[in-house]
C-alpha cells in the first residue's frame, strides 16, 4: 500500500521541487489541497491528518502552526528553520552517524537541514568527531551559492531581463553576520561558537560550493590535507550519497558541477599550513527537496535512495 504524503506550502520552490520528485515516487501517494483552501486550518488540519507524513514547506511561524495541527500519529518533515535545534526533533542528516540515522528511522519530527548548514556541517562534523578539529577551532565558512535558494521572488529577479548591472556580479549578503543556518551548524557539529560566515549569491541556478578554510597550525592533529582526504573518506565511506574526490585536473571547482542530482562530494584542497575542505552539491537537491525525499525513505523503510538518482528526477 502506498503512503500517503501531503505537502503544505507546496507552492513554493522547495514546495515545488519536492512535489517533482514525489510525483515519480511510486512509493507514495500525494494528497492535493484545493487551491483557494491552501490557507485554510481545518483542510489543512484534514490533510495532515490524514497523511501518514506531512512536509513543511512554510515559513518559521506557519511551520509552527501546522505542526500544532497534526495528530502525534503524523510524522512531519519540516524544510523550515523553525525546529532544526529543537528538542524532540530529528535533525535529518542520516550520513553523520548511526545515532542520527536511527533518529530519522524512529522519529515523528524530522527537521530537514539547511543548505548552506548542509555544506558546513558534511565538513566540519567529521573534523570534530575524528579529532582533527577541537570545539573550539575559530572555524570561518565561505558559501556561495545559486540564486534558486533564494526563492521565488529572488528567481523573478534574477531572471529578469532588465535586471540591474549588480546581479551580473556575485554578491555577498548576510552582513550582520547573524544567517538563520548559524545556529544549527553550531549545534550539530557541536562546536563552541558559531563560524564567521560568508555567504555568497551568484548569477547560476542552482548549486552549491561551502568552503571551511583550515590553518594546519591551529588543528589538534598534525595531518596534511590528502590525510584529511582520507579521513572524510572513510568516515563517509557507506554513504550512497556523499563522496570524497579528487581535486578537478582544471584547477577551477565550479559550484554548479552536480546540479539536479541529490549527490554531495567533498574535496579537499592546500598545502603544508592551508588547507580548504569544500562541499559542493545542489541547494535543491542535497539541500533541500532532495534531503526530504532521503528523510522520508529513511522514515518508510524504503531504500534511502530510491528515486533520487538522476535518472528518476524530473528537472
Amino acid at each position: 500500500m502506498k503512503s500517503k504524503v501531503f505537502i503544505d506550502g507546496a507552492e513554493g520552490t522547495t514546495g515545488l521541487q519536492l512535489r517533482t520528485r514525489l510525483s515519480a515516487h511510486k512509493e507514495v501517494e500525494i494528497l492535493d489541497i484545493a487551491e483557494d483552501k491552501r490557507k485554510d486550518p481545518d483542510e489543512r488540519r484534514k490533510l495532515i491528518n490524514k497523511s501518514d507524513i506531512t512536509f513543511l514547506c512554510l515559513p518559521d511561524a506557519a511551520a509552527k502552526e501546522a505542526v500544532s495541527l497534526a495528530d502525534d500519529k503524523v510524522r512531519i518533515i519540516d524544510a523550515s528553520t523553525a525546529h532544526r535545534t529543537a528538542e524532540g526533533w530529528a535533525y535529518g542528516f542520516p550520513e553523520l552517524s548511526r545515532e542520527h540515522r536511527r533518529a530519522i528511522e524512529t522519529g515523528k519530527r524530522i527537521a530537514n537541514p539547511g543548505c548552506h548548514a548542509t555544506g558546513f556541517i558534511a565538513a566540519v562534523y567529521p573534523l570534530i568527531k575524528l579529532g582533527i578539529a577541537l570545539r573550539d577551532y575559530p572555524f570561518c565558512c565561505h558559501s556561495i551559492t545559486g540564486y534558486s535558494g533564494g526563492g521565488k521572488k529572488m528567481i523573478a529577479q534574477y531572471e529578469d531581463p532588465l535586471r540591474p548591472a549588480e546581479f551580473d556580479s556575485p554578491r555577498q549578503y548576510g552582513l550582520s553576520l547573524s544567517h538563520k543556518h548559524l545556529p544549527e551548524m553550531q549545534a550539530v557539529t557541536g562546536i563552541s561558537e558559531p563560524p564567521v560566515f560568508n555567504p555568497i549569491v551568484a548569477d547560476f541556478y542552482s548549486g552549491m560550493a561551502v568552503s571551511v578554510p583550515l590553518h594546519k597550525r591551529l588543528l589538534d592533529k598534525d595531518i596534511s590535507a590528502a590525510g584529511i582526504a582520507e579521513e572524510l573518506a572513510e568516515f563517509y565511506r557507506e554513504s550512497e550519497l556523499i563522496s570524497v574526490k579528487p581535486a578537478p585536473e582544471s584547477g577551477f571547482l565550479p559550484a554548479n558541477g552536480i546540479s539536479k542530482t541529490c549527490r554531495l562530494e567533498i574535496y579537499v584542497f592546500g598545502g603544508d599550513e592551508r588547507i580548504t575542505v569544500t562541499s559542493v552539491f545542489d541547494n535543491l537537491g542535497k539541500g533541500a527537496s532532495g534531503a526530504a525525499v532521503q528523510n522520508m525513505n529513511i522514515a518508510l523503510g524504503l531504500p534511502e535512495t530510491a528515486y533520487l538518482s538522476e535518472g528518476d528526477l524530473l528537472l
